[in-house]
């Protein structure tokens, strides 16, 4: 199933979670959801910055 801008949240909410559990903090990714998945990058980074406002990880997102 493709995903939408909630079960995306929800993703980025359980991966903030591993990461304070687990000392993570760096994460480098892509433009998750916003090839195939056709989710728009401005939404994605919205979510992605709103999730993990509130921690010191660090996140590197890259494209090729």
């Amino acid at each position: 199933h493709k995903p939408t801008y909630e079960s995306m949240r929800k993703s980025l909410e359980a991966m903030k979670a591993h990461c304070l559990n687990n000392g993570v903090t760096d994460i480098s990714m892509p433009k998750i959801g916003c090839g195939l998945d056709r989710l728009e990058w401005d939404k994605v980074s919205a979510i992605l910055e709103e999730v993990f406002e509130d921690t010191d990880i660090k996140i590197t997102v890259y494209s090729l």
